[in-house]
């Protein structure tokens, strides 16, 4: 009945009154948004690891009415190990955000929803230039009817006079404006800028105002994960001084030749992952860990390199360093240094690591005791290089020297253990050389 009713609408004999046909109407729409709702889909917060149970949800870089494509950003979580991007499975549009900004997040909640649909141009407004393109080819082919009263081309130009010739004073004239607005627009300029971007008020002298920020995730975690490593270990500093000569004029000698075959820069940092992974070998101690009430010994290194992030410190990993030579070393850790600037390391870049170095020295730090990261059982700690007054072979010399310090576990390593190995590291780098000849 409802059908034939709809036919005779449609040929405009309607067989119901305006009443009817509204509900007609309403239901035909109630039908139509079903079925785009059949097409929709929910997001949920992805699973992120066993051990990260929750998130915070820190930013909609999508919102309602956007249109996505597919593995495109919809929202960054934030986790205490690392940001989590969550990406829309499907091209379509953004129907509905189901949590806020600053939300606590859980795997498997109800993120957004999301309505399947190709993203084509004509589902994004066209600029008005490429519209305007459009038109000449169309009015050409089917030309604008013009009003009687508007007069015709050929007719304006015979009304038109002869224009004056301009005089010298007219000639200058456009170029003394066109000169004023150039300056005018110079002065306009510093005042948007000003305006979208004004300077921060500073402090009133005898000011007692106070900010409070909420700790980020990450943070929180650096904080627990340090306390316990106070708690948990017996930790106990050794320190030596390092003579860079060597180093430093083997590093000028050779980083631009490796700059151009590798396409790597030369750094310090490879130096000592190179050195502590030869230490290591002959002290395993410093490469094991604690598990229950058993010593773990390891015949590989996975390398941690702390790295400082606007968020925090985070130390991703360098697979199976013994393997590896100063250049891959060099290579891994620059790509693994940006990605965590970048926030893109994976949960995967940060998992296990058997022995970390941390360097200090990039921010100027002369000395320093960095705390370990269980369940590791050692931490070396690089410095700034500083010149100094040394004596070598009886004579005072300047020599750049560079304080070392290794933070060790006394539960695993005793105080010989600790000193020898960084004797060791000591050794490698004031003579690179032996690293060479080291099997």
């Amino acid at each position: 009945m409802l059908s034939k009713h709809i036919i005779a609408v449609a040929r405009g004999r309607s067989l119901l009154r305006p009443q009817h046909i509204q509900d007609v109407s309403k239901l035909l729409m109630a039908q139509f948004h079903t079925s785009r709702l059949l097409q929709a889909e929910t997001v949920q917060v992805p699973q992120m690891a066993e051990s990260i149970t929750e998130g915070t949800l820190k930013t909609w870089t999508k919102q309602v009415g956007d249109t996505v494509a597919v593995d495109e950003e919809v929202a960054t979580i934030e986790t205490d190990k690392i940001d989590v991007s969550v990406n829309a499975p499907k091209a379509g549009t953004i129907v509905k955000l189901l949590a806020n900004e600053e939300d606590t997040v859980v795997p498997g909640q109800d993120l957004f929803i999301i309505e399947e649909g190709e993203v084509s141009e004509s589902s994004t407004p066209a600029p008005p230039p490429p519209k305007e393109e459009k038109g000449p080819s169309e009015t050409e082919s089917k030309p604008k009817p013009k009003d009687a009263s508007e007069p015709s081309d050929q007719q304006a130009d015979k009304k038109l006079p002869p224009p004056p010739k301009p005089s010298d004073s007219d000639k200058k004239a456009p170029k003394a404006e066109k000169e004023s607005s150039k300056e005018s627009s110079k002065e306009k300029a510093p005042k948007k800028e000003k305006e979208s971007a004004p300077a921060a008020p500073k402090p009133a002298v005898g000011s007692r105002n106070e900010t409070r920020v909420k700790m980020n995730r990450m943070r929180l975690r650096i904080a627990e994960r340090l306390k316990q490593s106070q708690n948990a270990a017996a930790s106990l500093t050794t320190f030596n001084e390092i003579d860079m000569s060597a180093l430093v004029n083997m590093r000028k000698k050779y980083k631009d030749a490796v700059a151009k075959e590798h396409d790597v820069k030369l750094g310090f940092m490879s130096f000592f992952a190179k050195a502590s992974v030869l230490a290591l070998k002959e002290i395993p101690a410093a490469n094991a860990s604690i598990e229950g009430d058993e010593i773990v010994y390891r015949d590989y290194v996975d390398l941690s390199v702390a790295v400082a992030t606007p968020k925090g410190l985070v130390t991703p990993v360098v697979r199976n360093a013994e393997g590896m030579g100063l250049v891959d070393i060099e290579r891994e850790v620059a790509s693994l240094g940006k990605r965590a600037r970048d926030g893109k390391l994976g949960l995967e870049d940060m998992a296990g690591g058997t022995f970390t170095i941390s360097n200090g020295g990039v921010f100027g730090s002369l000395y320093g005791t960095p705390i370990i990261n269980l369940p590791q059982a050692a931490v070396l700690g690089m410095h700034t290089i500083k010149d100094r007054a040394v004596v070598v072979d009886g004579q005072i010399v300047i020599r750049p020297i560079m304080v070392v310090a290794l933070t060790y576990d006394h539960r695993l390593m005793d105080g010989r253990e600790a000193v020898t190995f960084l004797v060791k590291i000591k050794e490698y780098l004031e003579d690179p050389a032996k690293m060479l000849l080291a099997v």
